[in-house]
């Protein structure tokens, strides 16, 4: 039997990765990689390092964000302190990505979208959230479609995709998490400690790490 199509949003870290074999269980996956400009830009590398293990393919679609608005692009604007919001946060980035997620979905005929979004180890991010999937949703409801969003690990704590991912046989070592633009991990960034956090917690070595 054919199984159903799904299209991954595949950004070479810890957590798309896991989400990547948490979706091939059930679907033939496409996985979609975003060039938007980010500093760190070995996760791109490692993005198509995982689609290839897993056999998938992909696309990667660049994405010009001319205005900034985050710690992460090349081009630094920094956030008012009145939005409360991480530097870190790229304005509308879960949004765009989706919104291309969505149109590759509809004309793949593909009836899944998923998403790595984690609203634990990023509270900040309004665009991780579990009410914010409800509503994309809602939406390709109204435009009747029969697509739906899925972010499995939305609720679950690094440690518990750690694990998780284990049993599934996910290529950790394939992954990049650092927020930095350099070689090698800075082991000081948000995203390098919720990785090591996640990873002690779990009674693991890093396998990135060597």
């Amino acid at each position: 039997m054919r199984r159903e199509k799904a299209v991954v949003l595949l950004s070479g870290g810890l957590d798309s990765a896991t989400v990547l074999r948490i979706a091939l269980r059930k679907y033939e996956c496409f996985c979609v990689i975003f060039d938007y400009g980010q500093k760190h830009r070995v996760e791109l590398k490692s993005a198509v390092k995982i689609a290839r293990s897993a056999g998938c393919g992909y696309d990667i679609i660049k994405i010009n964000l001319p205005w900034g608005g985050s710690s992460l692009l090349k081009k630094k604007t920094n956030l008012p302190e009145k939005n409360k919001l991480p530097l870190t946060y790229v304005p509308g980035r879960n949004t765009i990505f989706l919104s291309f997620a969505l149109s590759l979905a509809e004309a793949r005929k593909a009836s899944a979208i998923f998403i790595g979004a984690n609203a634990l180890d990023y509270p900040g991010y309004p665009d991780c959230r579990p009410k914010y999937i409800e509503q994309w949703n809602r939406l390709i409801k109204s435009l009747g479609l029969k697509i739906k969003v899925f972010a499995p690990l939305v609720k679950l704590s690094k440690k518990q995709i750690i694990r998780l991912g284990v049993k599934l046989g996910v290529p950790y070592e394939l992954t990049w998490s650092c927020y930095a633009g350099g070689k090698k991990p800075c082991l000081k960034c948000d995203s390098c400690r919720f990785r090591q956090k996640g990873f002690a917690e779990a009674g693991l070595k890093d396998p990135a790490l060597g």
